[in-house]
């Protein structure tokens, strides 16, 4: 393990999680799998052991630890096999949650962060629209102030957590002659009149609910504005650096469970005679995906550690993700073969891991926007800043 970035605290939090999960988690992970839905009750036990709160105040309930148990916390959720349950659990915690914090006032920190950190309710963050994708600028939904309300108006889609969360985050357009500078932040309680969702039936990532959701008329009480009036824009691409870094880390440690488990089921596998990591074809493979998921994981680390450092990473976050996702498909993709037959089957683990894997290139940014995102830093010196918090 890296003693670089990793303590001893660091790696008795990762024993206790893994015997967390292995004992409350993996014995569900196969119906939930089938079914589409994870069970309420092991949101509870989460909350119970504080791990939706890693990174939180301690005010609110959470352990206020730094960001490398937050890195503990995704890596072990990749290697039990269910990118749905991750998604789930990641979503709700570092996706939904952090805007709570962020710019959420004293009473929606009191009334939904602390409950989701303990569990008790559960969020998701609604900023993609059918006809939008990562085009959030070009966002249709509205929000018009009227008296001490805001009505909303429009649809999200590919929202994580969308049919069974207890409130949503949402951002609209609250000024449309503005574009992005027009956008702003709601918390908006599930059981409003005229929100509607429906479940998607996806390739991957089949534990977790993915929703379509519509609003049609939605009244939202208008001290559910999170943060200031059409700053929403800045205070989503402000969040967008740790989702991305999130999905490189997921990538790079789902990439290495991969590996883990081809190289010891080569040591197992005979053919003609010897076991099959004998062979060099597939030893210099391995040798060419090993050293690559090394310098995903390595560089992946670094930023973690520069974000504690209080330094602004969306370059290195959204390169993070472009690179850590593209290795991670190929080495799967390649681990995949290397099982024959056997990867081809749902018994064995690849399969759904080639098909939970294909979401990364897609979701949180897809790989051809980041790219315009680099070159415009790289090429046209293109400077982002932080939101004014």
């Amino acid at each position: 393990m890296n003693n670089m970035y990793f303590t001893e605290e660091h790696e008795l939090f990762r024993k206790s999680f893994q015997e967390f999960l292995q004992k409350e988690v993996v014995p569900h992970i196969e119906k939930w799998e089938k079914t589409g839905t994870i069970e309420r009750f092991i949101w509870k036990k989460f909350g119970d052991m504080g791990y939706f709160g890693i990174t939180y105040p301690e005010q609110y309930g959470g352990m206020d630890l730094d960001l490398f148990y937050t890195v503990i916390f995704l890596e072990e959720l990749q290697k039990i096999n269910s990118g749905g349950f991750a998604a789930a659990m990641w979503a709700h915690s570092y996706l939904a949650m952090t805007h709570l914090l962020k710019e959420g006032d004293e009473r929606i920190k009191e009334e939904y962060l602390a409950p989701s950190i303990a569990g008790d309710k559960i969020g998701c963050l609604c900023i993609t629209e059918p006809f939008g994708g990562s085009d959030v600028a070009g966002m249709k939904s509205t929000a018009v102030k009227k008296g001490d309300k805001y009505i909303l108006n429009g649809s999200k889609t590919f929202i994580t957590n969308g049919i069974y969360s207890d409130y949503l985050v949402v951002a609209a357009k609250t000024d449309a002659s503005k574009g992005a500078k027009g956008m702003s932040i709601f918390l908006v309680d599930r059981d409003t009149p005229g929100i509607s969702a429906t479940k998607l039936d996806k390739l991957g990532w089949r534990a977790s609910d993915t929703a379509e959701i519509a609003f049609d008329n939605v009244e939202i009480p208008a001290e559910n504005l999170m943060g200031e009036e059409n700053l929403g824009f800045s205070y989503i691409m402000q969040h967008f650096a740790l989702e991305r870094l999130i999905m490189g880390v997921n990538a790079h440690a789902r990439a290495e469970f991969a590996l883990d488990y081809t190289i010891n089921y080569m040591g197992e596998r005979e053919a003609f005679g010897k076991t099959i990591d004998k062979f060099q074809a597939l030893r210099h493979s391995v040798a060419d995906m090993a050293s690559e998921v090394e310098m995903c994981k390595e560089f992946n680390y670094s930023i973690v550690k520069r974000m504690i450092d209080g330094v602004y990473v969306v370059k290195e976050a959204s390169m993070s993700k472009l690179l850590s996702t593209k290795i991670a498909d190929d080495v799967i993709y390649k681990c995949l073969q290397f099982l024959g037959g056997y990867g081809y089957m749902e018994d064995y683990p690849l399969a759904r891991l080639f098909r939970d894997s294909r979401l990364g290139p897609i979701g949180g940014g897809t790989s051809e926007i980041l790219r315009e995102i680099i070159a415009k830093m790289v090429i046209d010196k293109k400077e982002y800043k932080p939101a004014a918090e």
